[in-house]
């Protein structure tokens, strides 16, 4: 996982959490990625500071305890944002464990079962914000996920 600071054509700051730099082009290609402030969709890195880490051998230290989290983050993490993390990540996964991947395909299947022409499941997939957008003036229900979710395919 690669996290980017990124910035939108409106000069609004964020970050954003990727496989690659190759997952950041395509997401954006796709229409993925948009500023969480404004919704735009024009976006690209901003500067960042390199993030320079400890060598192996070294342990860091925080409030006199081996960083339990050593290898998530190139900083401290504090126990409470570990835990926060920890259990969206668990609730996610719990969420997930009974819906059925359906890629590209998420918005044309979202609409049939919204409008009876397939049966109601729980699904996850793709869609840019626009399309989310349309969705949810159509008044079919749908979420973004908190957390990144690899396709089938790309998962080892």
């Amino acid at each position: 996982m690669i996290v980017f600071d990124l910035t939108c054509d409106l000069g609004h700051r964020f970050e954003g959490w990727f496989g690659s730099s190759d997952d950041f082009a395509s997401q954006c290609e796709r229409g993925m990625v948009a500023c969480p402030q404004c919704g735009s969709e024009e976006i690209s890195k901003a500067p960042m500071a390199p993030a320079v880490g400890k060598k192996g051998s070294q342990v860091v230290q925080t409030s006199g305890r081996a960083n339990a989290d050593k290898g998530l983050t190139n900083t401290p993490m504090s126990p409470e944002v570990a835990a926060a993390l920890g259990k969206l990540a668990e609730a996610q996964a719990k969420a997930l464990k009974d819906s059925t991947w359906v890629g590209k395909d998420f918005v044309e299947q979202s609409r049939a079962m919204h409008y009876g022409e397939r049966d109601h499941a729980a699904i996850h997939g793709e869609a840019s914000v626009q399309e989310a957008r349309e969705l949810l003036e159509e008044g079919v229900s749908v979420a973004p996920l908190p957390l990144p979710v690899a396709p089938p395919e790309d998962v080892n």
